[in-house]
Parts: C-alpha cells; structure tokens; sequence
C-alpha cells in the first residue's frame, strides 16, 4: 500500500483538502485574535447573544415556515413516477438568499446607520429598494426555473398524446377511406 493511500485511507480526503483545511484554521485563529484584542467581554457577548437568537427564536421560526411551505408545495407523483419531486426549494433557495442578504446589510436595509453618507459619500437610502428588487429577480428566477423544468417534464407526455391524437385521426381517414370505397 502506497503512502497516498494511506493517507486517503486514514484522513478520507486529498492532502489538498488537508492544506486547505489548515489554512482556514488559521485565518480563523488570526481573525479571532485580531477581534478578542479590542473589546473581549462585548464579542464574547455578542458570540452568545448571536447563538441564543438564532436557537431559540430564528431556528424554530424558519422550521415551522419550512414545514409550512413543505406542506404547500407538497410533490404528487404518479404511481409509476417514483419519489415527489422537491418543488419546495424553489421558494427556499430565493428566500435563503434573499434572508442573508437582509442580515448581512440590514443596518443599510433598515437604515440604522446614521454616518454612512458622511463616510462614504454615497446615498444610504437606496439599499431598501435595492433589495427588495433583488429579492423579487431572485424569485422571479426561482419561479421561471420551476415553470421551465415542469415543462420540459411534461414533454414526454404531451409527445405520447400527440402522436396518440394522430394515431386516431389516422384510424378515422382509413374508416372513411374504407367507407367510400364500399
């Protein structure tokens, strides 16, 4: 047994993934550092508060609006069709990006900053706008995506019943052909 596989036998990934895991530690560990150095017992609050939130409030909030959406958009298959399909991560993939959005610049969103205009020179009031189009485009794309791929889907069908439609009227010329001719 070589030392590569070894290694991939041991670890489970590339020496690659092992380099790059490393690194992310690192920058981690010196952005964590750089953050503790000013105010400790804020960050170590806020760190707590942050998790507190997000378990205690966020968490069962967008589980029961999941569940909510899960049961709305729940997939019917046919018998022969196999496993429903999962029309509900088209609302979930626009409304996971659209909340990270909000939480990454909500101070801007909800114009909680006071001095941005001031230090940047640029107007602070466009960004609620800005975002509600984003979030709009982002579902818009959802919805066409879903409106596409259903009908691509359908095609198979929509094929069989065409060529079933001309297969009948091909069975009424030759029955009228017949019933001329006789």
């Amino acid at each position: 047994m070589s030392g590569a596989t070894a290694f991939r036998r041991r670890y489970g990934a590339s020496p690659l993934h092992l380099v790059l895991v490393l690194a992310s530690f690192a920058l981690a560990a010196y952005a964590g550092v750089r953050l503790l150095r000013g105010d400790t017992v804020g960050v170590a609050l806020w760190f707590v508060g942050a998790a507190l939130l997000h378990d205690l409030v966020l968490l069962p909030l967008y589980s029961l609006t999941d569940r909510a959406a899960q049961f709305l958009f729940e997939g019917r298959a046919d018998p022969g069709q196999g496993a429903p399909r999962p029309s509900v991560n088209y609302v979930r993939v626009p409304a996971f990006v659209s909340g990270l959005l909000l939480l990454v610049w909500w101070p801007l969103v909800l114009r909680r900053v006071d001095h941005y205009t001031a230090a940047t020179a640029l107007p602070a009031d466009v960004f609620l706008g800005r975002w509600l189009l984003i979030t709009a485009a982002l579902f818009a794309a959802s919805a066409a995506t879903l409106l596409i791929r259903w009908w691509r889907a359908s095609g198979p069908r929509r094929r069989a019943a065409r060529q079933q439609r001309r297969a009948v009227r091909r069975q009424r010329r030759a029955r009228d052909a017949a019933n001329d001719a006789a």
